[in-house]
């Protein structure tokens, strides 16, 4: 059997999502399931959660990489959670951990997810006209050694689209 794709969605936490972000990664989590692929997540809530309902909802499976040393923290649609007690450290475990990343929205801890993902050539995708911490660099880079393009997309089905179509490509 070969190895499922696995793509993290990232974005606001319950602080700061909007029912826009929500609708947006609710729909990104169910168009990853519907590709047979893996959601992974920060676990918790917001984007978060909404993706794990959308891949949930969608029949597909939902990984949750919590910061805290216990499970209970997980949102309700995580089939798979997996406490590390790493705090904030555990950016670099769900960047590494995916094939692909897909923005929308989020703060300074998204924003962390994305420079480790930078750093080590994953590629990403942001939604458009979501605002956050990551806005200034959709359609470019985070910094001059262009180690990876942040894809904008216009849609939620546009963004699943086009990190797939990376990673299968195995564009940075």
């Amino acid at each position: 059997m070969a190895k499922r794709r696995q793509i993290l969605v990232i974005g606001h936490n319950t602080n700061g999502c909007t029912p826009q972000h929500e609708d947006a990664a609710y729909k990104v989590g169910a168009a990853i399931a519907a590709s047979n692929s893996v959601l992974i997540t920060g676990g918790l809530g917001g984007v978060m959660e909404a993706a794990s309902r959308g891949a949930s909802e969608a029949g597909g499976l939902s990984v949750g990489i919590l910061p805290q040393d216990d499970a209970s923290f997980a949102n309700p649609y995580c089939d798979v959670v997996i406490p590390t007690g790493m705090g904030l450290t555990r950016d670099f475990l769900n960047a590494l951990s995916a094939d692909g990343i897909i923005i929308v929205g989020g703060g300074s801890g998204t924003l962390s997810e994305v420079c480790a993902a930078y750093m080590h050539k994953k590629p990403m995708v942001a939604i458009r006209g979501m605002g956050g911490s990551v806005a200034p660099y959709v359609d470019g880079y985070v910094d001059h050694r262009k180690n990876v393009r942040i894809e904008g997309a216009d849609t939620p089905r546009e963004a699943v689209s086009a990190i797939l179509q990376m990673i299968e490509s195995g564009s940075d």
